[in-house]
């Protein structure tokens, strides 16, 4: 897949500290990249030079293909999340104003203005300023202002801090219809159920390094074990504790934690290598009714915590 941006050997530097050590990404022209790591591992100082706010000390960054140069910065739409907008301006003058400093003459911004506006059913804002909006309020806002030019490149650093989860949603389905119509974003937060839904490739950052990069897909079956969640109502008690004890001779057989409306015994089968889903599930059957059969697939947030937790 062509890449729209690329990162290539990325160092920086702040004094003796090491904000970035040699880190490559390569984000798919319309994609959703998610760009993860812990506080402090040099996300942020990757997205602020990828924005020209900060240089890199070596390396070099591409944007389809070129050089990463100043006039590219009206192909960008950057959300910090520390949000940028001036409190005291009134909402309209302000999105208009940042709209043309991105390039747009005031005839188009204003008409790109009204349909998001329209759209996001806040038309009644025009007028107030900045601060007298709660801080979702002001987060529709930035959205709109970091959208509205049709860059190229979406940045988005913890967009759904400060919504509630029916604008979370909201904001969620609008981003996933900007990659539908061929923006190309990259993604970071804290909030892995929405790197889940979102998503199609991930690169991990800790302690200033590129631990883990790739398509989410593909990742996920690297960690993928043959793991499966059991629930089954016994039916004869005797016979199934001794199965379960030969069981976990060969398994390794845990408590599960899922939720079910029933009272069933509970269990996670890790099999590895050694065995077949299908004769494990028609070995359960023998013992009672099976209500409950699900593979564990390898959840982002599992992922994240042990490539961090292994990388210490």
């Amino acid at each position: 897949m062509t890449a729209l941006l690329e990162a290539v050997e990325i160092s920086k530097r702040f004094g003796e500290f090491t904000a970035l050590n040699n880190v490559s990404i390569s984000v798919p022209k319309g994609s959703i990249f998610g760009l993860l790591g812990p506080n402090g591992a040099g996300k942020t100082t990757l997205i602020r030079i990828i924005n020209q706010i900060t240089m890199p000390d070596q390396g070099n960054v591409t944007l389809d293909g070129a050089p990463l140069e100043q006039h590219h910065i009206q192909d960008i739409g950057y959300m910090p999340e520390e949000r940028g907008l001036y409190k005291s301006m009134k909402v309209g003058e302000q999105v208009l104003y940042l709209a043309q400093l991105k390039g747009l003459d005031k005839k188009e911004a204003s008409k790109r203005a009204k349909y998001w506006f329209d759209k996001l059913d806040i038309g009644d804002w025009w007028n107030k300023k900045i601060q007298e909006l709660s801080k979702g309020q002001a987060q529709k806002i930035q959205f709109i202002v970091t959208i509205m030019h049709q860059p190229k490149l979406l940045i988005f650093d913890e967009p759904f801090s400060g919504f509630d989860p029916i604008n979370a949603n909201l904001i969620k389905d609008e981003i996933l219809q900007l990659r539908e119509e061929g923006a190309t974003i990259i993604f970071s937060t804290h909030r892995m159920e929405s790197v889940e839904e979102l998503c199609d490739h991930i690169a991990l950052i800790n302690k200033s390094q590129k631990i883990l990069d790739g398509e989410i897909n593909a990742i996920k079956r690297q960690y993928q074990n043959n793991t499966f969640d059991i629930g089954v109502k016994v039916t004869d008690e005797v016979a199934y504790k001794s199965f379960l004890g030969d069981l976990s001779n060969t398994y390794n057989v845990s408590k599960a934690q899922f939720k079910t409306l029933g009272n069933e015994e509970k269990l996670r089968i890790e099999m590895g290598s050694k065995g077949s889903p299908n004769e494990l599930l028609s070995k359960f059957k023998l013992f009672g009714q099976v209500s409950h059969f699900v593979e564990v697939i390898p959840s982002v947030n599992d992922i994240f915590i042990q490539t961090v937790n292994q990388n210490k």
